[in-house]
């Protein structure tokens, strides 16, 4: 749904690009826009000449399909993907966001089940706690990838009508939104369908802005977890060892619950968790920079991979969010500051 999720996809190979090298205005006499604009308008019983329009104003970017293209981040493996994430700049400011916006968070999670840390932890991977929205115009980005981009336009294609949509009913400007090369908005990098189905208007304000609304932004984030089944209060995943050396057999990854934490425990895998044996689970391995490591993951991070389809960035969320939620190595003995809660 987000960029980030995309740009796990934009290494696959073999996908040749047809845009051009250089911006340019996006032809509407294309057959293929054509049709778009026809069957959008039509669909929606929107004003053909103003899709035209706004369909007519996009340039299509070779940036946007260079960005595409870079090799897939999902090659990586978990010491250097979290080195990416879990950075001790980012870590400071997580506590440092997390305490400025304490109040609203805990209000957040105490109505959706959903911890503040999680929410905060999203933002802070996705844009840098609200400061790395992107500088795409989101018109472009998606009619370069509806129009020049095989490999993905139908998708692509979906998104931009419900751009088109959403700017209707958001009353923004589809002229002069910005996002990621992928079209994704805002401080939780919400692609326009996902931002048409769960994002909130947290402060109930009569309408929703996630680029620079703190209420609504994390009721969003809130909305999409407890929208996908987040369980209150539940574990999201534990440390993990393994009795047998070969796990061969035994999936890694795969994102899905189809096993259990008694399953996996027959399988060889050893964890702790008070959840009971027929709770669902995913077996995690990862590559460390000298060893293997393993993690199982429950319910609430399958949830969490609805968000991005990546055990690896699940994983980095709860990392994120545990040190975040956790004070600061020369604060932990000072006295929390009045009114303050501790975690």
């Amino acid at each position: 749904m987000r960029s980030a999720a995309l740009a796990l996809l934009a290494g696959l190979g073999g996908c040749v690009a047809l845009a051009p090298r250089a911006a340019v205005a996006l032809d509407v006499e294309r057959p293929e826009v054509r049709s778009f604009i026809d069957d959008v308008s039509a669909r929606n019983h929107l004003d053909r000449a103003w899709v035209a329009r706004i369909v007519g104003a996009a340039e299509s970017k070779s940036s946007v399909i260079d960005a595409m293209t870079r090799p897939a981040e999902k090659v990586k493996p978990w010491f250097e993907y979290r080195a990416i994430f879990l950075t001790d700049k980012r870590i400071r400011e997580g506590r440092e966001f997390l305490a400025e916006h304490r109040a609203l968070l805990e209000s957040v999670a105490e109505r959706t089940g959903v911890p503040g840390e999680i929410i905060a932890a999203i933002v802070g991977i996705e844009t840098s706690y609200g400061r790395l929205t992107g500088h795409y115009r989101v018109l472009d980005a998606l009619a370069t990838l509806a129009f020049d981009y095989p490999a993905r336009a139908a998708y692509f294609r979906g998104e931009l009508e419900q751009f088109l949509l959403l700017s209707r009913e958001a009353g923004f400007d589809p002229l002069t939104a910005t996002g990621s090369y992928a079209g994704a908005m805002g401080a939780p990098q919400f692609m326009p369908r996902s931002y048409r189905a769960y994002a909130r208007d947290g402060d109930r304000d009569g309408r929703i802005d996630l680029w620079n609304d703190w209420p609504d932004i994390f009721e969003s984030v809130a909305h999409y977890f407890a929208a996908n089944g987040w369980h209150r209060g539940e574990p999201v995943c534990a440390p993990a060892t393994l009795w047998y050396p070969d796990v061969e057999g035994l999936p890694a990854n795969r994102l899905d619950v189809a096993d259990t934490i008694g399953t996996l425990r027959a399988r060889g895998v050893e964890l702790d968790s008070l959840l009971p044996d027929d709770a669902p689970a995913m077996f995690i391995a990862l590559r460390e920079a000298d060893a293997p490591s393993y993690r199982v993951g429950f319910h609430n991070f399958w949830v969490i991979t609805r968000y991005n389809r990546s055990a690896m960035y699940a994983l980095a969320t709860v990392e994120l969010a545990a040190a975040i939620a956790s004070p600061a190595p020369d604060a932990e003995a000072a006295p929390a500051p009045p009114g303050a809660t501790r975690r």
